[in-house]
């Protein structure tokens, strides 16, 4: 299956989906359109259960350069009324494209291919895991602009890096290139530039090969795991396990366990 639009392309091959950001003269900066097609594509996307896994990448030389400028000329150009309810309505849009990816129910990477700034930056840590290729760097500079970062960088940076580093990150807005970024936490692995999408397919093919139900519901539990307290992380993952016993998969690998143990002891 794929999917190719003005802005998105979305491809599957044995399971693995590349959704690939298409604005390549403007580093994939996320226009009002273009967000319209990433969250129809990442919908589509959670909800194949033909696609075991999801690598987004950016076509071009940049990953993503953040949020479209000419968006924020209009924003300034709108009536000082509906300024604020205009921007709210526009963070509802944000939100939801980043909650998409963070809640997708199976493996997602981010192949940064190259610059990924300001909410390209925290569209990529909205992921589950980042592999970034030797050309890539990161840069949280909101603070350029004025703003604070408003696609989930003040919840997934200080994860990935903590507290003080995130802060110091933040508050400069300065660049990270990929050993640096690789050093700190924001970076899972780095990749020769030639070899980053076959590198993130085969990672991904690595993390889907488990039952797909057990992926989602672990998934699901382990992202909240910071803010929970213990016993409702057992109470939640108990409640999965339960689920986890009725699959097929499940069934599936204790008979084929207990057969073969059958077979070892007769021979």
């Amino acid at each position: 299956m794929n999917t190719t639009t003005s802005l998105i392309e979305l491809k599957v091959e044995a399971g693995i989906a590349v959704l690939t950001l298409n604005r390549p003269e403007k580093r994939n900066a996320i226009s009002d359109a273009m967000r319209s097609e990433l969250i129809a594509a990442l919908e589509q996307a959670a909800g194949d259960a033909t696609i075991r896994a999801l690598v987004l990448t950016g076509n071009g030389k940049g990953f993503c350069a953040g949020g479209d400028v000419a968006g924020m000329q209009r924003r300034m150009d709108a009536p000082a009324g509906a300024v604020g309810f205009n921007g709210w309505t526009r963070q509802q849009r944000v939100h939801h494209s980043i909650a998409l990816l963070h809640t997708m129910p199976k493996p997602v990477i981010a192949a940064v291919n190259g610059s990924a700034n300001g909410l390209g930056a925290d569209m990529a840590l909205a992921c589950d895991f980042v592999i970034a290729s030797e050309e890539a760097s990161f840069a949280w500079s909101y603070i350029k602009r004025g703003l604070i970062p408003d696609g989930g960088g003040m919840y997934f940076l200080p994860r990935r890096v903590g507290l003080s580093r995130a802060k110091q990150l933040i508050f400069t807005g300065r660049k990270v290139e990929a050993a640096e970024a690789l050093a700190l936490g924001i970076a899972d692995r780095v990749s020769p530039h030639h070899a980053l999408l076959d590198d993130a397919r085969a990672w991904a093919v690595e993390l889907s090969q488990g039952s797909a139900a057990a992926l989602a519901l672990g998934k699901s539990i382990i992202d909240q795991s910071f803010e929970l307290p213990a016993e409702q992380v057992f109470a939640q993952g108990s409640q999965a396990q339960g689920i986890c016993y009725t699959t097929q998969e499940h069934r599936d690998a204790v008979l084929a366990f207990l057969n073969g143990g059958t077979r070892e002891k007769s021979a």
